[in-house]
C-alpha cells in the first residue's frame, strides 16, 4: 500500500497522461505529416513534392494571398482590439466585466455556427459575400484573441510607472507612447500570434463566407489531403505552413524577450 501511495504521490506518475496525450495527438500527427511529405504514394522517399510546390503557381499565389488576408485581419483586430483592451483596463471595475462578458458571449457558440449565422445575416440584408464578408467573419471570430492578451498585460502593469511619468511632467500622449505602449507589447505580440496563425491556415470561414469562391491556403491543404492520390502533396503544404509559422513564432519570441530585457 505504501508503495502504491508513493507512486500516486509522485509528480512523474501524474505527468504520464499528459505525455501520452502529447505523443498521440501532437508528436504522432507531425511525424505522419513529415513522413507523407517525403514519400510518394507507394511509400518511396522523394523530394519531388517540395519541388512541385515551388513550381505550382496556384499554391504559391494562394499562400501569398492567405498571408495578405492574415496580415490584414491581424491589423484590423489590433486597431479594434487595443482601444477596447485599454478601456477595459482603465475604467471602473464594472465596465471591464461588462465588456469582457460581451466579447465572451459569442465564443460560447461554435465558430462554425457563428459563421453560418453571419452568412444568413448578410443574405438577409443583401450584402454580397466575398472578400469583405470574409474579413468581417475573420475579425468577428478572432477579435477576442487580440483583446484578452492585451487586456491582461495592461491590467497587470505597474501603475506607479504611469504616475511617475506624470509627476515628471509627461502629458497623456507621452505617457502612452513612452510607458504604456512599450509595456503592453508582450500582450500585443501574443494577440498578433493568436490571430495571425489561425487566420493563415483557416478554411471553413472562407468557404462559408465566399461560397468557396475565395480559397485560402487552408482550403488548398484540405482539398489535397482529402484526395487520396494527392495526400502526399497536401502533407507538403501542411509541413511548409508549419515551418513558416514556427520560424515566425521563434523570431517573434526572441524579439519579445529582447524588449523585456530592454525594459529591465
Amino acid at each position: 500500500m505504501k508503495k502504491l501511495s508513493d507512486i500516486a504521490s509522485s509528480r512523474h506518475t501524474w505527468a504520464w497522461p499528459y505525455i501520452l496525450f502529447l505523443v498521440l495527438f501532437v508528436v504522432l500527427p507531425l511525424v505522419l505529416i513529415a513522413f507523407y511529405a517525403f514519400t510518394t504514394a507507394d511509400g518511396r522517399f522523394t523530394v519531388q513534392n517540395f519541388l512541385k510546390f515551388f513550381t505550382h503557381s496556384e499554391a504559391i499565389s494562394t499562400f501569398v494571398y492567405s498571408v495578405f488576408i492574415a496580415v490584414l485581419n491581424t491589423v484590423i483586430c489590433l486597431l479594434l482590439g487595443y482601444p477596447a483592451a485599454y478601456i477595459m483596463a482603465n475604467e471602473d471595475y464594472r465596465t471591464p466585466k461588462v465588456m469582457a462578458m460581451l466579447f465572451i458571449l459569442p465564443m460560447w457558440i461554435n465558430f462554425l455556427l457563428r459563421t453560418v449565422a453571419t452568412v444568413e445575416l448578410f443574405n438577409m440584408i443583401g450584402f454580397k459575400l466575398g472578400e469583405g464578408a470574409l474579413l468581417f467573419g475573420l475579425c468577428y471570430d478572432y477579435l477576442p484573441f487580440m483583446i484578452y492578451p492585451i487586456y491582461n498585460t495592461l491590467q497587470k502593469m505597474d501603475r506607479s510607472l504611469v504616475e511617475a511619468a506624470g509627476d515628471l511632467g509627461a502629458n497623456r500622449a507621452k505617457v502612452f507612447t513612452k510607458v504604456i505602449l512599450p509595456l503592453s507589447m508582450p500582450g500585443v505580440y501574443s494577440g498578433i500570434v493568436m490571430v495571425f496563425m489561425p487566420t493563415v491556415s483557416t478554411f471553413a470561414i472562407a468557404e462559408l463566407l465566399t461560397h468557396n469562391n475565395i480559397k485560402l491556403f487552408g482550403s488548398l491543404i484540405q482539398d489535397y489531403i482529402t484526395t487520396s492520390d494527392l495526400l502526399n502533396y497536401g502533407a507538403v503544404l501542411s509541413l511548409i505552413l508549419l515551418v513558416i509559422i514556427g520560424i515566425t513564432s521563434f523570431f517573434g519570441s526572441t524579439e519579445d524577450d529582447s524588449q523585456k530585457g530592454g525594459l529591465i
